[in-house]
């Protein structure tokens, strides 16, 4: 039977070979990424802007594509549409959201520009309403800006504190350094190319921080055993053994995830492309981060080795039944 190998057996590369180079330019690469956050700053989206969000209701099925083309002669800033499903609806109630930015740095849209926009849909069905109309001004964007930092920023810190608990703060500070390389990487892209950045492009990075260490613990854990195994080896020799052991399933993981995320990037959509790209990116950035930064800070912080058989011991102890 044939069987899919992606990465060889027994395999003995020296990932730390050109540590001093790969480093120093990740380090780099973040300061690049911070400073187009100050200068370039971001393309928000409607989310931490504001702007008016639009309930419509009909009865014919909704195209999208229609809707879209009809509000785009009206000059509105960015507008996203998405199609509203509920089992209690009847089979001739059609449910749309529209979310549209006010133009010309105004808040919301003014009435006469709703019932512009209200009439463009009408031609194209008739039967449209308009349900409900609600506005999201600026201080509630910028609370949502807040929130999504402090979000991050409390991820970070239960990260390294779980960490911190499962193995010893050397761990937790690397993975966590590995972490938020992950997610200053991610959100410099997003203001590097100016793609738009909303709420889905922070639940993004929030899953990517959360795939990340996924991966990293998986590691730390390889390596806490072969430090009991080999207790004469250095420890860099026994990070990059358990990186050698773990590779296969490093990549074989990484790589079922980008499939499923293709799909989603190609065939998505607008309203979830930002999230799509921001998971597509963040998954070859956490794997990297891995391999090339939590690895050399753990190396760098080093370990406290004299009592590992002492600990391994007891927790096997733990477990046995």
């Amino acid at each position: 039977m044939y069987r899919l190998k992606l990465v060889p057996d027994n395999t003995n590369w020296d990932f730390f070979r050109f540590a001093r180079v790969v480093f120093p330019a990740s380090v780099l690469a973040m300061v690049i990424a911070i400073a187009s956050c100050f200068t370039l700053g971001f393309n928000f989206g409607i989310d931490f802007l504001g702007g008016t969000t639009i309930r419509t209701e009909a009865s014919q099925p909704v195209d999208i594509g229609a809707y879209r083309n009809a509000l785009e002669p009206l000059g509105y800033g960015d507008v996203t549409l998405t199609q509203v499903y509920d089992p209690t609806f009847r089979s001739d109630q059609h449910v749309a959201q529209i979310r549209i930015q006010a133009p010309d740095d105004a808040h919301m849209l003014s009435s006469e520009q709703i019932a512009a926009a209200e009439r463009a849909l009408q031609a194209v069905d008739p039967t449209i309403r308009f349900q409900a109309v609600e506005t999201v001004g600026p201080k509630v964007s910028g609370e949502l800006v807040s929130m999504a930092l402090l979000s991050l920023g409390a991820a970070l810190i239960g990260i390294m504190f779980y960490i911190w608990m499962r193995f010893e703060w050397q761990f937790g500070v690397a993975a966590v350094a590995a972490l938020l390389h992950d997610a200053v990487m991610t959100i410099g892209v997003f203001s590097l190319f100016q793609i738009k950045f909303d709420l889905t492009v922070v639940a993004a990075v929030l899953t990517v921080v959360g795939y990340s260490i996924n991966d990293t613990v998986v590691i730390f854990d390889r390596v806490r055993e072969n430090l009991v195994k080999f207790k004469k080896r250095s420890l860099k020799d026994i990070v990059n053994l358990s990186l050698n052991e773990t590779l296969s399933r490093t990549i074989m993981t990484t790589m079922t995830t980008f499939l499923a995320l293709l799909v989603l990037l190609a065939l998505g959509g607008d309203v979830i492309r930002g999230f799509s790209f921001a998971m597509v990116f963040g998954i070859f950035v956490g794997c990297y981060s891995t391999i090339f930064i939590a690895s050399v800070v753990l190396i760098w912080l080093g370990v406290d080795r004299s009592d590992k058989t002492e600990k391994v011991g007891k927790d096997a102890a733990k477990a046995a039944p």
